[in-house]
């Protein structure tokens, strides 16, 4: 069964949520590197929803 692109989109909204968390705890705490982990982690996760919509065809 093909999967349509939906584990990507998934997957890419978990690290873009995990991603915001960590980035706005850094934020509040001063911890530069706690927020650019986050900041990847949202970039991580835009590119995986990407990949799920090119699956997906949209």
């Amino acid at each position: 069964m093909k999967d349509n692109g939906i584990s990507d989109k998934i997957k890419g909204n978990v690290n873009k949520a995990k991603g915001e968390i960590k980035d706005q705890i850094g934020n509040a705490t001063d911890n530069k590197s706690l927020q650019a982990e986050g900041k990847l982690d949202k970039a991580k996760g835009h590119i995986q929803e990407t990949a799920g919509k090119l699956k997906d065809g949209k």
